[in-house]
């Protein structure tokens, strides 16, 4: 008896009892829907993670102003402004793995239009702030170094805030008010979406440094030339960790730190931390996964318990086809063929569960799921394998029956 008439034996034994059949199968729906829902889940967390740590700009170092004392008190980070311009330049010249260092300001205002007006975050920035953030232009032009040198009054929107202010017009050339002072629109930004932290990184503006210093965002009575943060981009293929301790190590030169003294700035790596969040991600995929595929195993344990039933209640039969000259091998295909197609069948469902509740989960509870190929075929052969090793025993137990005693059998 070849395969296919086994096969056709079995799906005839599995339709005369149809309810069984689809109870027996339900456990192995469940486990592979589970499992192809939750490494959506898992793998939707790891692409928005993958996209935050792209939005951020690749190897992006974040240096900021530190916590200082004044009369035994120590103030909180960035109480006053530690950085300075000076020290971008240095880092660029001097820190063989940096690409570019840009210092800029950070501040808020309300911007108007005409009749519309919109509150957001102004940053003062130089023409690298750009390059080291991974950020493209939609239209319009760069911040040129003129810009910066002569402090001119132009401005980059972010497409939030050109949104709210525009609508569907085209900003470039536009007459914007930034506390009262008028700033043309020389660019619009790309779209770079919210950041790990849920903040809009598109509701920003971006104006010359020089020009938010003296005319939007004031200057440090202490140093003209301080700024709030600088950005540091380490170059492809460099290692970043060695790149921030170089850096650390000429701030705390250049600043006259003693060994004992703490640092007066905080260097921040945001790709390490997006980097962790995106491994926490991945083994929340593995926990899900591993979690639901308990399903699939107590399926299997169905499968067995219900083809040794099967295996009882068809003794006689088995005995009476030994005895017209069935092998003990033709019997063991046609039960574990009995057990495969259970598992296949209620596989090709469970996968038409698991692609419907992944895109339920999306819907209602608004968390993006991606549902691979290479999940949906783990999951199918998984379902497959437990056919296989769970009806294993039953179909060797029937294999092995005496004939004689099983035509005895009542």
């Amino acid at each position: 008896m070849n395969v296919l008439q086994s096969a056709r034996i079995a799906t005839r034994a599995l339709r005369v009892n149809k309810l069984r059949s689809a109870l027996t199968m339900l456990g192995i729906i469940i486990g592979v829907g589970a499992v192809i829902a939750m490494v959506g889940v898992g793998a939707g967390a790891q692409a928005r993670v993958a996209e935050q740590i792209q939005s951020l700009g690749s190897n992006l170092l974040v240096i900021l102003s530190g916590s200082v004392s004044a009369g035994g008190i120590r103030l909180g980070a960035g109480s006053q402004l530690t950085i300075t311009e000076e020290d971008a330049s240095a880092i660029q010249r001097e820190v063989t793995a940096v690409q570019v260092a840009a210092p800029g300001m950070r501040g808020g205002a309300q911007i108007v239009f005409g009749n519309l007006n919109w509150g957001t975050g102004v940053l003062g920035v130089t023409g690298s702030y750009l390059e080291a953030r991974d950020w493209d232009i939609d239209s319009g032009r760069p911040l040129a170094q003129e810009d910066v040198d002569g402090a001119t009054k132009v401005v980059m929107l972010g497409q939030t805030v050109a949104q709210n202010l525009f609508g569907d017009a085209d900003p470039l050339g536009q007459i914007i008010r930034i506390k009262k002072v008028p700033f043309t629109v020389i660019a619009l930004l790309d779209r770079k979406g919210q950041n790990s932290w849920g903040q809009d990184q598109d509701d920003i503006v971006l104006i010359p440094l020089s020009t938010a210093k003296k005319k939007v965002l004031g200057v440090s009575q202490a140093n003209a030339r301080s700024v709030g943060f600088i950005s540091v981009k380490i170059r492809a293929g460099e290692d970043m960790s060695a790149a921030e301790t170089e850096i650390r190590e000429l701030l705390r030169q250049r600043h006259r730190l003693q060994p004992y003294q703490e640092d007066d700035f905080n260097v921040r790596n945001l790709s390490e931390i997006l980097q962790t969040q995106e491994q926490s991600s991945r083994v929340m995929t593995y926990l899900l996964a591993a979690i639901a595929s308990v399903s699939l195993l107590v399926g299997g344990i169905g499968i067995m318990n219900i083809m040794l039933v099967s295996v009882t209640e068809r003794t006689r039969e088995i005995g009476l086809r030994m005895a017209v000259g069935a092998r003990g091998r033709d019997i063991l295909v046609q039960f574990l063929v009995e057990a495969v197609t259970l598992s296949l069948i209620g596989g090709l469902i469970g996968i038409a569960v698991g692609i419907g509740g992944s895109t339920l989960i999306s819907y209602f509870a608004e968390w993006r799921t991606l549902v691979s190929a290479e999940s949906i075929v783990i999951a199918f052969g998984f379902s497959a394998a437990v056919g296989v090793f769970f009806g294993f025993y039953p179909a060797r137990k029937a294999a092995r029956l005496d004939p004689i005693d099983a035509l005895r059998y009542e």
